[in-house]
Formats: structure tokens, sequence, C-alpha cells
């Protein structure tokens, strides 16, 4: 399964897409005031990214354990310590509102943390490179 993002940024606009497969969706990011990129940066995003997957995975993982949630909060921190370096620590905690026994909802918690794919491809450290420009659309 394909995953991918594309931003589009002009002195009249900021644009941002992602799409899974073939189901494409647009995200309400603005850009910067002054027209010259996006008014939130990459290690925001980065932190959307982890919190987003924790809290679907979540749910994946309740459904598949058939534990019961009612509303979840996740909240993701990075240290950055300058321009062009890589973050230093990132941390994340989460909170599960469950009638399910604290022992099931540890476990639960256990379980996503194991399979979250965003988190374990930060861990893996997985490659990333530059490829020769695509047009996304085709």
């Amino acid at each position: 399964m394909e995953i991918s993002a594309h931003v589009r940024n002009t002195p009249d606009g900021h644009a941002v897409h992602v799409s899974t497969a073939d189901r494409a969706q647009y995200l309400l990011v603005p850009g910067k005031p002054e027209g010259r990129g996006s008014a939130v940066n990459g290690g925001e995003l980065l932190m959307a990214a982890l919190a987003t997957c924790y809290c679907n995975d979540l749910y994946r993982e309740a459904g598949r354990l058939g534990i019961e949630i009612r509303g979840c909060e996740v909240t993701v921190t990075a240290e950055f310590d300058g321009v062009g370096r890589a973050a230093s620590s990132v941390t994340y905690a989460a909170r599960v509102e469950s009638p399910a026994s604290a022992e099931e909802v540890a476990r639960l918690l256990d379980e996503t943390d194991r399979l979250a794919e965003v988190h374990n491809t930060l861990r893996a450290g997985c490659p990333v490179e530059r490829v020769a420009w695509h047009d996304p659309a085709t």
C-alpha cells in the first residue's frame, strides 16, 4: 500500500493533499502569511503523524482485542537541536477512556505501541532519499 503527501505552495495559495492507495484527501494547512511555505512546520506535522497513527491504531487494536474505547488522547513531543538536525528524542503519552480493566487497557497500550507503523518506521531508521520528480496525479 502506497501512502503519499503532496504540497503545492505559490504566493497565491497553499495546498496539501495526502493519499493512501487511490483515496486522496485535502488537509487544511494554511500557508505562511507572507505566502512562502507552510504555517505548520515539518516537525509539527511529524508529531501529528505519530499522534494520529497511535490514535487510529488504538481503535484498530481495541477492535482486534475486543476492548471498548469511548475516547482517547495522544500527545507526542520531540526535541530538535537546530536547523538540519534530527530529533534527539521523541516521547508520547496516551490516555484511553474505556470501561475495560486497567490490565486490559495496559495490554492495549502495549500492543498498539508494538504495532504502530509510523512509530516503527522512526524506530527502524527508514532510509529517505530524493528521487527525480514525477507527476503525483499520474
